[in-house]
């Protein structure tokens, strides 16, 4: 027994002095920077692709005196990753954070003639170096990935994160925001030159994104980060100080303007006037419901599917499906057979929806699909038959 015991304390001294050299090495290979470090938020423009519309966050560490100049990035993501694009569509997409010389950084968004404004954090030494090891350790291959969420957990929402990390237990005070909604904000982010983007957005956003929003959750969006915090302060009760200097503008926005397309509202008014002609004069065909209401129904489905076959937040309760609705797929193969109660069900429906758009400011665009889609089924009720007139 005496032999047991002492060689159980002979292996725990061993295994105690391994842990020892296994935290000098760690912090060997990441040494503490110097007091002339300092650390940025980088915030990038929006570029012309409707996914760099919102711009772009990253961290900058720089230290003169050892030669480091980094740029983290959380918005790294691999196109030849296996099944990307299902992936992406089940909202099951990882991303990761990437480190990157700060000049090869900066000459990306140059080559893209984006903007590029960078604002160094008001931390201590010892909080900037803080932040580095932190960096360091999310940049080790087992923890560097994260499962994507456009809204709660993007590449701005991690910096950010990270921001408040460092100050410790200075909490940062945030300027009050507007309250915007999460659709309105993508709405300004669009413009009005990629009016069918927001229409397609529009219609796979659910009800969670028309909720007011707080100041920290308006923060997934980087160019309202920047300007957060630019407004903010940090520190104790009776020391407080802004939590960034002034921002500086490394790269001015040198892109192309984007060419207007065709306003989707006009196309589907348009559209309305047609059916609403054919329709008037007779002109309406059975294969021309079948059509409309097929397409209609499919397009429910696949909202189904977001809803409830995705990790996607954002998709979820989405009342679009009250017209893109999948019974209109049963409306189109059983047409004028279609029960009347099924018919005043999904008018109805048509309704509450036309309510939504409206009170939630959708697309304009969506309106008259959905009265085109009312008008049609209207036509297929059964009316009540008409007493035969009495001769005198």
């Amino acid at each position: 027994m005496r032999r047991r015991a002492a060689r159980g304390q002979h292996l725990g001294l061993i295994g105690l002095i391994g842990l020892i050299g296994l935290i000098g090495t760690a912090q060997a290979q990441t040494r503490p920077l110097s007091d002339s470090a300092y650390a940025s938020v980088i915030t990038c423009g929006p570029g012309n692709d409707f996914y760099l519309a919102f711009g772009h966050s990253a961290l900058r560490i720089c230290d003169p005196a050892r030669g480091i100049d980094y740029a983290y990035n959380y918005g790294t993501f691999d196109f030849g990753a296996p099944h990307f694009y299902w992936n992406f569509a089940r909202g099951m997409m990882n991303y990761c954070l990437s480190r990157s010389h700060f000049p090869n950084f900066l000459a990306t968004y140059d080559y893209e003639r984006r903007a590029v404004w960078e604002q160094r954090l008001n931390l201590t030494p010892q909080e900037v170096n803080n932040l580095y090891l932190m960096l360091e350790w999310n940049y080790l291959p087992e923890n560097r990935y994260y499962q994507y969420d456009f809204f709660r957990d993007n590449c701005a929402t991690r910096v950010r994160d990270m921001v408040e990390n460092a100050f410790g237990h200075r909490t940062p005070i945030y300027a009050p925001c507007d309250g915007k909604s999460y659709r309105q904000l993508v709405h300004e982010s669009a413009g009005p030159c990629q009016q069918w983007w927001t229409l397609g957005v529009d219609l796979l956003l659910g009800a969670r994104t028309d909720v007011s929003q707080g100041v920290r959750e308006a923060m997934f969006h980087p160019l309202r980060m920047m300007e957060t915090f630019g407004q903010s302060t940090a520190g104790s009760a009776d020391c407080r100080q802004s939590m960034v200097q002034p921002a500086k503008q490394h790269l001015q926005d040198h892109r192309e303007p984007l060419r207007r397309s065709f306003p989707p509202v006009v196309v589907f008014a348009l559209l309305l006037a047609v059916v609403a002609l054919l329709t008037a004069k007779g002109w309406w065909r059975p294969w021309m419901d079948r059509l409309l209401f097929s397409i209609a129904g499919l397009a429910g489905l696949f909202l189904c599917f977001m809803w409830f076959g995705t990790n996607h937040w954002c998709t979820r309760w989405n009342l679009n499906i009250l017209w893109l609705s999948p019974l209109l797929l049963l409306i189109a193969i059983r047409h004028r057979k279609s029960p009347a109660w099924g018919l005043w069900l999904q008018e109805g429906c048509f309704a509450v929806a036309l309510v939504w758009v409206v009170v939630c400011g959708l697309s304009a665009a969506i309106l008259p699909i959905i009265i085109m889609l009312a008008l049609r089924v209207a036509c297929l009720i059964p009316r009540r038959p008409q007493p035969p007139r009495q001769r005198h």
